[in-house]
């Protein structure tokens, strides 16, 4: 039974966005692109794909058309690599860069793996929350009722702000 990678996919454009796919270890990133672009409802456009370390940093870059001048530095194309030469432990990350010029990108992080049901299709979506930022216009992605988690959850404390009778001396 083949093994499976389950992503969580998150976007910096609005923190209410979520997506957790489940997609086969051997897929090439070629056609993880194609899946990802068929889930968001996005037209084909110029991506790229990066590894990125624990603090979101791009490393090794994968791109859509071979722009490999030979070098060791040079990106390597989608088509020619699987997800399972590239991610290797649980929280490994990769960037999909879907706005080269916007510099726009989706955060993935590997959260599971797991044998195949042999019941299932793969790949899909699992889950999904929020809409999804609009390809062309960031000023579209966020509704005003969105919002962000965070500033939900410390609108809780708002209370304590502007205690002005606080003593420094006790």
């Amino acid at each position: 039974m083949p093994m499976i990678f389950r992503f969580r996919m998150l976007s910096d454009e609005n923190d209410r966005f979520v997506r957790d796919y489940e997609v086969p270890y051997d897929m090439t990133l070629l056609d993880f692109h194609r899946f990802l672009l068929e889930s968001l409802e996005y037209e084909e456009c110029m991506t790229s794909f990066f590894t990125a370390d624990e603090r979101w940093e791009k490393q090794r870059e994968f791109t859509l058309m071979d722009m490999g001048d030979g070098s060791a530095e040079s990106p390597e194309p989608m088509e020619r690599v699987t997800l399972g030469q590239i991610i290797h432990n649980r929280r490994d990350r990769l960037i999909y860069l879907f706005d080269l010029f916007g510099d726009r990108a989706y955060y993935l992080e590997l959260t599971g793996t797991f044998t195949a049901d042999p019941e299932a299709r793969y790949p899909r979506e699992i889950f999904a929350e929020a809409e999804v930022p609009d390809q062309y216009d960031p000023s579209k992605t966020v509704a005003e009722e969105d919002g962000s988690i965070f500033d939900e959850m410390m609108g809780d404390f708002n209370d304590f702000e502007g205690d002005d009778d606080y003593d420094d001396a006790y």
